[in-house]
């Protein structure tokens, strides 16, 4: 293993104003376009808060702007986990088109979903399973095509990763990574899609915040579970190449496995008394 690659995916130890810049700073370098577009949409998540605090109008029992925040979060931390993976291709694999054709797909996909939710929300009417007209059953359709577009972009990385790989960085590592963008469109979009007609519960114990159904027969645990594939493996990853390199590749293999695992058991849960 080299430890100096591996350590160079994290900043050295600073006060929290620097290692702020210094991230910010590597993220630029690694994809300069998604990061700017994952900021925007983390300075988005402000005047989303200040509509919360004084917009008290409800859907389904959540106030509407808890949907556009939790999706400018989600969008923005795909953006950021991809702009990093981008930065292990190298620089003439960066500026490809085949690259372009990822970042646009996600910028664009991703600016479509947060756009409309947030459009829905301000209306006080709902994004999702609103099909009561052409326009809102059009827009809904569009959603669901935004949504494979945005976690195909993951798997689309993936190839240029293994087309391109870097060999000094640990095999587990980049396995590890691979792994996680595979699943991420596997897992994320098969419960997108059957989520897409089975509309959560909403009544009931519900989670806080999320407002995931307690009770069984939801499916957006399943899901969130499949679209942070991304991010969840490749810190699994990330944790075993350090804390024990010669074990590392098979703590990933398990790792996914168990994973694939739980999302079985949360999608079955899901589905109970639903099909």
């Amino acid at each position: 293993m080299n430890s100096s690659k591996l350590a160079a995916d994290w900043p050295a130890r600073r006060t929290p104003g620097s290692a702020i810049l210094h991230l910010t700073h590597e993220w630029l370098e690694r994809e300069r376009r998604l990061t700017v577009f994952g900021l925007a949409l983390l300075a988005l998540l402000l005047p989303m808060a200040v509509a919360l605090l004084i917009d008290d109008r409800s859907l389904r029992g959540a106030i509407v702007w808890v949907k556009p925040m939790k999706f400018a979060a989600s969008i923005s931390l795909l953006a950021f986990t991809t702009a990093w993976f981008v930065g292990y291709l190298p620089r003439a694999v960066r500026s490809s088109g085949a690259v372009s054709l990822i970042v646009w797909m996600l910028i664009g996909a991703g600016g479509f979903e947060l756009a409309y939710i947030t459009l829905q929300a301000s209306l006080g009417q709902a994004s999702h399973y609103n099909v009561g007209d052409a326009f809102h059953g059009s827009m809904y359709t569009l959603m669901g095509i935004g949504a494979i577009a945005l976690t195909a972009t993951q798997p689309m990385l993936a190839w240029q990763l293994h087309r391109n790989p870097d060999p000094t960085r640990p095999l587990a590592m980049r396995q590890a990574v691979m792994l996680g963008l595979v699943l991420t469109f596997v897992l994320g979009a098969s419960a997108g899609g059957l989520l897409s007609g089975l509309q959560p519960p909403a009544t009931g114990p519900l989670l806080p915040v999320v407002g995931w159904s307690l009770g069984g027969g939801d499916l957006r645990p399943a899901h969130f579970l499949g679209i942070h594939a991304g991010q969840l493996l490749p810190l699994i990853g990330f944790a075993a190449v350090t804390a024990s390199p010669r074990r590392a590749a098979s703590i990933v293999a398990v790792a996914a496995l168990a994973y694939s695992a739980l999302f079985v058991a949360l999608m079955v849960w899901g589905l109970n008394g639903r099909v």
